[in-house]
């Protein structure tokens, strides 16, 4: 057997260093991917939940099958579009009124907060809707009184199986439509 000689040797080490250095350059890339994913994952969970529109209850604002984004915060004012959490599912409505204010909906569907009217130019057909709560009505504190858009449809803070909203049950103001493509923007 021959002994190889020492350029043999050298070029041999330096294959095999080569090699180590790959294999560490490698699970160096796929622990950067895989914490940059747990971090994406996090962000998107906790702070920018993307959610998918199901029903009708926001026509014509949102329509079912929309993808959108919402921003997770605690201050919002009337007219905002929030995800919230009820009953095991996410439902997407309107603020209307917040905490200590005083909501009258006629039966024409004309909705009236601390007595003056709402200018509503996102609801198309006004409606009083589905009803089991007797107006006015003051919200309590820490929380909203919410509407869908479609109010002929819309389950809301006009029936009691809903009522108004914790505040703590808000996942967040729903800001932007990311799908489909045609309609991307901000939520008015």
């Amino acid at each position: 057997m021959e002994i190889p000689s020492l350029e043999v040797l050298e070029r041999e080490l330096e294959r095999i260093q080569d090699r180590d250095d790959c294999v560490r350059l490698l699970g160096n890339m796929v622990f950067f991917l895989l914490a940059a994913a747990a971090a994406s994952v996090l962000v998107m969970l906790l702070w920018l939940p993307v959610l998918q529109i199901n029903g009708t209850s926001m026509e014509d604002t949102l329509k079912s099958g929309d993808l959108v984004v919402a921003v997770n915060g605690s201050r919002y004012r009337a007219g905002d579009v929030i995800a919230f959490n009820y009953n095991s599912s996410i439902l997407v409505k309107r603020v209307i009124a917040l905490s200590g204010d005083w909501v009258d909906i006629d039966g024409d569907g004309n909705v009236y907060v601390n007595e003056k009217l709402l200018d509503e130019p996102y609801v198309s057909e006004k409606a009083l809707g589905k009803c089991s709560i007797e107006f006015p009505c003051r919200v309590q504190a820490g929380r909203v009184f919410v509407l869908g858009d479609h109010r002929t449809v819309s389950i809301d803070s006009r029936s009691s199986a809903v009522g108004c909203v914790e505040k703590k049950d808000v996942m967040g103001e729903v800001l932007v439509r990311i799908w489909p493509l045609s309609k991307i923007g901000f939520i008015k």
